[in-house]
């Protein structure tokens, strides 16, 4: 029963390292002040064009597109399907339980995970099963191909029929002791699939779990177990072949998926995922520093100080802009060219939760009051 037991120990130890960290340096040091707020040039013309609330978001459950619309959770386990468009919730459904992680879906599944660790699967909002998953789950699940794959923090991976709820295969493999409360890295291109495993990028046959190819991204270096977390986050740019991710406080890197070669690989010290195109890649640093690359070759292009200190997302590259959000509510709209302000708009004064998605046209954030909130360019 102890060895049972031992994930969840080792991540209750992380929690209590981490606060005793952040205690310690709240006690030693006064706490950064945020850069002030630069004036708003306006110069790109958005305005919110609707809002839903879902009810309190007090953890960043990310939400899921499907088509044009999109899935969100409340931590309570509301799930609402919303139509980016118009704002308009299609459907309503609940899990019955607080949640842990973000939702998972297609066309015809939806998954979720509560946080006594049950994998809630269901179809026309209605339950079709659940499964007990053997640690904690902070990973949305991701559903693809009638199958619906779980990373678990203990870094397992789980692939179950979407129908019915068999197991098919389990993929575990050794890491460091203690692991990281945040989502993970879990998506597919093409027909693999792709996992974190502490600082390593996995290719797997969805079919049957067998490794096709394993890329290291990031070894922990530093003199104590959190130090040396090097964990892969959740939120890639994916252009083709080519998927750009982030090692927790270590790394931005470019993987050919093809081959599970690293085509660059650049020191960074954020823990949000990243955004970007064909030419370029954007990250937040952890002291808000907003960094592009370029794809190519990781060269950086530029940084942008304006936003430090001011917990900001991961940036969402789309509609001709870059987009965060902040600790206090605020969209900062910046040129992807030179990383200036275009445009800055409140939310409700909470801080938004996840980095922002861009469907049907419009721009979509949730705020930690639980406000799904659509802008668009006018």
């Amino acid at each position: 029963m102890a060895q049972d037991r031992s994930p969840l120990r080792r991540l209750w130890a992380l929690w209590v390292c981490c606060l005793a960290i952040a205690l310690s340096a709240c006690a030693s040091f006064e706490k950064p002040k945020p850069e002030p707020l630069e004036a708003n040039p306006a110069t790109l013309a958005v305005k919110e064009v609707w809002r839903v609330n879902l009810g309190a978001t007090a953890s960043p459950l990310e939400m899921r597109a499907v088509g044009a619309t999109l899935w969100a959770a409340a931590t309570q386990g509301d799930l609402s399907l919303i139509d980016a468009a118009t704002g308009q919730v299609r459907a309503r459904s609940s899990a019955g339980q607080s949640l842990s992680a973000g939702v998972g879906a297609d066309k015809q599944f939806v998954a979720v995970v509560s946080r006594d660790n049950q994998l809630i699967v269901q179809s026309d909002q209605k339950e079709l099963w659940r499964q007990k998953i053997p640690s904690l789950v902070v990973t949305p699940p991701l559903v693809a191909g009638e199958r619906v794959f779980v990373l678990a923090a203990d870094r397992t991976v789980y692939a179950f029929d979407a129908a019915n709820g068999r197991k098919l295969w389990t993929q575990q493999r050794s890491g460091e002791s203690l692991l990281l409360a945040q989502a993970g890295l879990l998506t597919a291109v093409g027909d693999t699939l792709l996992v974190a495993q502490g600082g390593r990028l996995l290719g797997l046959n969805p079919q049957n779990g067998s490794l096709r190819w394993d890329v290291q991204v990031a070894s922990g270096r530093g003199v104590n177990e959190v130090e040396r977390l090097a964990d892969l986050v959740s939120g890639v740019s994916r252009v083709a072949d080519s998927v750009c991710l982030r090692a927790f406080q270590y790394a931005v890197s470019c993987v050919d998926t093809r081959t599970g070669r690293s085509v660059w690989n650049k020191s960074a010290s954020g823990a949000s995922g990243i955004g970007g195109d064909a030419q370029t890649v954007f990250g937040t640093e952890s002291d808000g520093k907003v960094i592009a690359w370029r794809r190519a070759d990781g060269e950086k292009l530029w940084t942008n100080e304006k936003l430090r200190f001011r917990s900001v997302t991961g940036p969402t590259l789309a509609g001709g802009a870059l987009l965060l959000g902040d600790g206090d509510g605020n969209l900062h709209f910046l040129s992807p060219t030179d990383g200036k302000l275009l445009n800055r708009l409140s939310t409700d004064g909470s801080p938004i939760v996840s980095a922002p998605v861009w469907l049907a046209s419009t721009w979509v954030v949730v705020t930690e009051r639980g406000n799904v909130i659509g802008f668009r360019a006018q």
